[in-house]
């Protein structure tokens, strides 16, 4: 019996394992009482239960003990490691997604990164192919900045392509904005989301960032 069990619990954790992608999805939120605050994680008490939450150290600083908070969850599932990661913003959460997408940067790396620049700082980079001022985030040489670049931007094609199958209205973007969807797309939204929004407000006179941050509030 004992035996069974074992193999069952062996053939269930390698599933796990090669599921990873969907197990990272399962848990998309948590909200709770700060039960402890350490340098790099949180215990969140949901119902008597404690999670352990990795989150980046600017982020934590925003967090106070006994407090309820709402955070954004990813499950990192691999053979040498099992741990929950956790944000404040979607927008953190989509960037923490899209840099352990690029070899060579890890989960511990990812954080560091995050607690050194904001999402939409983070996005505009890319689009604009600032290796300069990735190269100034933690871990991040040139060569790694350069791979970022262009791994998003890759896949940022990919996206486009598959959304010109869909039908969307004609609709002409240039200047700031279009820098801005560009970012904004790379943060993982569709491009028919951002155009919708874009419609609907007045970006005269605004930088791209601001134009980003604009577009963060309401998609």
């Amino acid at each position: 019996m004992y035996l069974q069990t074992s193999v069952y619990v062996i053939i269930c954790y390698k599933i796990i394992i090669r599921k990873d992608y969907y197990v990272s999805k399962m848990i998309y939120n948590l909200k709770g009482t700060v039960e402890l605050k350490k340098e790099s994680y949180v215990v969140i008490d949901i119902n008597g239960i404690g999670y352990k939450i990795s989150m980046p150290e600017a982020t934590l600083q925003d967090i106070e003990l006994n407090k309820q908070v709402k955070v954004f969850t990813y499950m990192r599932v691999s053979e040498d490691e099992i741990n929950l990661y956790g944000f404040l913003t979607s927008e953190e959460l989509a960037m923490f997604e899209l840099l352990i997408s690029v070899g060579g940067i890890g989960s511990k790396s990812a954080l560091k990164i995050l607690s050194n620049i904001t999402p939409s700082k983070f996005a505009l980079a890319v689009v604009s192919n600032d290796v300069g001022s990735l190269k100034k985030l933690p871990g991040i040489g040139a060569k790694t900045a350069q791979r970022i670049i262009l791994e998003l931007k890759d896949k940022m094609k990919t996206e486009e392509a598959i959304e010109d199958d869909v039908d969307t209205k004609d609709f002409v973007i240039e200047g700031n904005e279009k820098d801005a969807l560009e970012a904004l797309q790379v943060l993982g939204y569709q491009r028919r989301d951002i155009e919708s929004v874009f419609d609907k407000i007045d970006t005269k006179g605004l930088s791209v960032e601001e134009i980003i941050k604009l577009g963060l509030k309401r998609l």
